[in-house]
């Protein structure tokens, strides 16, 4: 397997500095165009600003690149040109040269692989709800990825209690930043209470730092809810929610294609809403994130 790092993100990684890992699904399906160019500048803007490193990572060319340059990201965005890629698609990506934007799963199996220990996205995937749940391979990569993952929680359109259940199952942390329950992507909070929580960059590093030396294979996901001036009424979400699932049953969407289909949908049903909301939790994720990996490079630096 293929790994080029940009020498921006090598450089920083090499010398303990800080880097945020970010996955190209975002882009490359997760929003539209041109509003996933406008995400790339409001995310790397607030982690150049808190003094980190963007570590955009996809597949290009044959190699799983860490640290994409502007014009990369151009290729992402464009409607339809790139695949999206799973960890379990990066082989198949990598071998046949395709243009691949990857999800979590495959985003954080690629970070913890080239050494980045934080990485940041706007919700993981999870426990579909139905008779027979579609479960997100997010959870599975993150029982066994050891990375500091900050997100707003799940995603709206996925079973919050099921999903916390799924993970607790498999040994994966989940810390409420500044909460005592589960932020739930566009909605402040589901009803899901949480064991830990943490307020600060310096507390969320300390526990890094701990993960870290304590050898811990599963990942830690420190869970940002979305700012009160930008959060969905839930109510009001649920039953957005539910009606693009039914649009998504009449097209027969299954598999990987579920979750875009789903926040396509979901923005129709909400009047962009969503859309507007989902930027701005993925432009406060990355700063947050950034400010994580400082606070942890700054720490290994007085060492």
């Amino acid at each position: 397997m293929t790994f080029l790092l940009s020498d921006e993100v090598a450089m920083a990684v090499a010398a303990g500095g800080a880097v945020v890992g970010l996955e190209t699904s975002v882009i490359g399906q997760g929003l539209p165009y041109p509003r996933n160019l406008e995400c790339v500048e409001r995310m790397e803007t607030a982690i150049r600003d808190a003094q980190a490193i963007p570590g955009w990572i996809g597949v290009v060319d044959g190699a799983v690149r860490v640290g994409l340059e502007r014009s990369e990201l151009e290729r992402f965005a464009e409607p339809s040109a790139a695949i999206k890629v799973a960890r379990r698609d990066v082989p198949v990506a990598v071998a046949k040269g395709f243009l691949g934007a990857t999800t979590v799963s495959a985003t954080i199996w690629a970070a913890h692989r080239t050494g980045i220990g934080v990485v940041a996205t706007g919700g993981i995937g999870g426990v579909h709800p139905g008779p027979r749940p579609d479960v997100s391979a997010d959870l599975l990569e993150l029982a066994r990825t050891p990375i500091v993952l900050i997100a707003s929680g799940p995603k709206s359109i996925v079973d919050p209690t099921a999903t916390t259940e799924k993970l607790e199952q498999l040994g994966v942390a989940l810390v409420g930043y500044g909460v005592d329950r589960l932020p739930f992507f566009l909605v402040r909070e589901a009803p899901v209470e949480l064991e830990h929580r943490v307020d600060t960059p310096a507390g969320a590093a300390a526990i890094a730092r701990a993960h870290r030396s304590l050898g811990v294979e599963a990942a830690i996901v420190l869970c940002n809810p979305i700012a009160s001036e930008h959060a969905l009424d839930r109510d009001e979400l649920m039953a957005a929610s539910a009606r693009a699932e039914t649009l998504m049953t009449e097209a027969g969407v299954a598999g990987k294609e579920v979750t875009p289909f789903l926040l396509r949908a979901l923005a129709e049903e909400t009047d962009g809403r969503s859309l507007e909301a989902n930027l701005a939790l993925l432009e406060d994720n990355a700063r947050l994130a950034a400010q994580i990996a400082v606070a942890i490079s700054a720490a290994r630096s007085e060492r």
